[in-house]
């Protein structure tokens, strides 16, 4: 299938440069380009294209608020991320970005990221009606259960399977993943990602701590009332009281 495709980015060379990598795919019709978030949100809803390839950092809204807003939008196109910058590379259910480029990038990678694209809009078309329908008869089913996280180690952007999180700690707007022996820093809060992990085996036990039970050694109650998680990493969590009294009230 044809792809048509809207290039959002501040830099006139980035655009020019991705132009004509672009125009070495001869399925993928060019359609437009916006130079900020503003401009990017009036074509999109203008020319409904299929892809939008989306840099993070502009003046005014920046690609995470384009993104934001676009959730309003009754069609919303396939993303792929642009940017120089690596901490942006966040959990993909955070983003719903079907790919996440580093510039500078080569036409390789870019037709690896046009092509999942083109894999996402062909799934959307295949469920779009059967979506209508749900919504028109109020349904709404749960978002799936993330295949694996994203984290930055050393520059690089890492696919962590949900398996191998021990726990997870919340750090004001960012949460720390703790997994392979040491921790991952994300932009993403707890209460999001906690919607997204399977349950089991993720528990919540405090308003700050989630932990898998696949990596928990023992729960012991505490003179409190309360139980203290230990993980078999060595690590230990200290559940709330209300979280404790439902852990108690699930263990009879």
């Amino acid at each position: 299938m044809s792809l048509s495709v809207l290039v959002v980015d501040d830099e006139p060379l980035a655009r020019r440069r991705l132009r004509a990598l672009l125009a070495e795919v001869a399925w993928v019709e060019l359609v437009g380009e916006a130079g900020d978030g503003a401009a990017a949100l009036a074509e999109i809803r203008r020319l409904s294209p299929d892809v939008v390839f989306l840099d993070i950092r502009m003046p005014g809204l920046s690609g995470l608020e384009v993104i934001e807003r676009l959730r309003a939008f009754d069609e919303v196109p396939a993303v792929v991320f642009t940017t120089a910058y690596d901490e942006y590379a966040v959990t993909a259910f955070e983003l719903e970005a079907v790919d996440y480029l580093l510039k500078p990038f080569g036409a390789q990678r870019l037709r690896a990221a046009i092509e999942r694209a083109r894999l996402t809009v062909e799934s959307r078309a295949a469920v779009a009606m059967l979506e209508r329908a749900r919504g028109v008869l109020g349904e709404r089913e749960e978002p799936a259960p993330l295949a694996r996280v994203l984290v930055r180690d050393r520059g690089a952007v890492v696919p962590i399977a949900p398996h191998e999180i021990v726990r997870i700690e919340a750090q004001d707007d960012y949460v720390m993943v703790h997994a392979r022996g040491r921790g991952y820093l994300i932009s993403v809060r707890l209460g999001e990602l906690a919607g997204r992990l399977p349950r089991p085996p993720f528990l919540r036990v405090h308003r700050s701590h989630l932990v898998n039970l696949d990596h928990v050694e023992r729960m012991e109650p505490q003179e409190d009332g309360r139980y203290l998680v230990k993980l078999k990493d060595g690590s230990r969590v200290q559940a709330s009281r209300a979280r404790s009294q439902e852990i108690r009230r699930q263990s009879r």
